[in-house]
């Protein structure tokens, strides 16, 4: 084939390669120049929707494309067979991974679209943990199964290895059974993180008890749980602990809690007025979500004190934390104020003293 303008002469199946060549950069311009104006329309729209997909979906959309063009036009070249060999390889490589690609993208847009649509920061949020928990765990899961069936179909376009992969069939299930018996750990605790999707023992954002530490769930992954403790510290949990022992979940139907702090007093104590100025100080805390609180002696203690309870309840664990320390300093601070007898006291029983001998009665006196 001879190009016009130059003095170049081509042989046929180069002529066509670049024509296919000139056609992909074509398509490439196009997609840059489509996405360009997606980006602009997507900036002037209040909704994180459309810049989601766009970020997402962008890359793994052009290489696909050029993927697609390139299988298509393969038969159309007429290439020599050592180059055809060689370009079938390519695309056959190429063409699983840019769909597996695009699947994966489009399932990340999916939950990245997600976590905006369901906030946990708003105070009433149980449905939002809950939606969010089921596609984090969900997620991993889809993209685990897509990497193996992309690796899959990578592996089997190339005929050497599916002829392996038949001569091998027959002792799949030794080797199945060794590798189960090796890897027990693990796919025990990827069994649990799928269970976990369905069951939700455990939530994003739930506030938890296990280990006899405190903290928040912060991720959930598909073999291990990562717990944020109150001082910041993480705690790496497998997920088969939480399915298989116990633990406390305090936000397992709501956030709201009931509080308690308590004082040990003098049994001298005037408990009504405790009692009221107690209901002063809850009152007038802005922690305080006003559904209850009380105060009650509970207890006596073989020190001679008493044990007076109070209950408050709030919105949520970290804020009745808060509320029972605020409660428990104004409270000292009104019996160290205005009540100082019943702050404890060491109560000492002393035996009566022999009375002195008079010296009437005293034989001695007389001599």
């Amino acid at each position: 084939m001879r190009i016009p303008y130059l003095d170049v002469t081509l042989p046929e199946w180069q002529a066509r390669l670049a024509g296919v060549l000139v056609f992909v950069l074509i398509l490439a311009l196009v997609h840059r120049i489509l996405f360009a104006v997606l980006r602009k329309v997507a900036n002037r729209t209040a909704t994180k929707t459309d810049d989601i997909l766009i970020a997402r979906l962008g890359r793994p959309t052009f290489w696909l494309m050029i993927g697609v063009a390139l299988a298509a036009s393969g038969p159309g070249l007429d290439l020599p067979r050592y180059w055809e060999t060689i370009w079938q390889r390519v695309i056959g490589l190429l063409t699983p991974a840019m769909f597996g690609w695009m699947l994966l993208a489009a399932l990340t847009a999916y939950r990245d679209l997600s976590e905006v649509r369901f906030d946990i920061t708003a105070t009433d949020n149980l449905r939002a943990r809950r939606r969010r928990t089921r596609i984090s765990i969900l997620h991993r899961i889809g993209v685990f199964v897509l990497i193996l069936l992309t690796v899959m179909m990578m592996l089997m376009s190339i005929p050497s290895v599916r002829t392996i992969g038949v001569t091998l069939a027959a002792s799949a299930g030794v080797a199945g059974l060794a590798i189960g018996a090796a890897a027990q750990p693990a796919l025990k605790n990827l069994i649990a993180g799928i269970q976990m999707a369905f069951t939700e023992p455990i939530r994003i954002d739930d506030v938890v008890i296990i280990d006899n530490e405190w903290g928040r769930i912060e991720d959930i992954r598909l073999t291990y749980v990562v717990v944020r403790i109150w001082d910041d510290r993480r705690l790496v949990v497998p997920v088969s602990k939480f399915l298989e022992n116990s633990f406390q979940n305090w936000t397992r139907e709501t956030s709201a809690l009931l509080g308690s702090v308590f004082w040990y007093l003098d049994p001298a104590a005037d408990v009504p007025r405790i009692r009221a100025r107690l209901e002063e100080v809850v009152r007038a805390n802005p922690r305080w979500d006003q559904r209850f609180f009380n105060l009650q002696v509970t207890d006596s203690k073989p020190d001679g004190t008493m044990e007076v309870r109070g209950l408050m309840t709030a919105k949520d664990a970290s804020t009745a934390f808060d509320l029972r320390c605020d409660v428990r300093e104004a409270i000292y601070a009104f019996i160290r104020a205005e009540m100082p007898e019943a702050l404890p006291r060491e109560r000492i029983m002393r035996a009566p003293s022999a009375p002195a001998p008079s010296p009437l009665s005293d034989p001695s006196a007389h001599r």
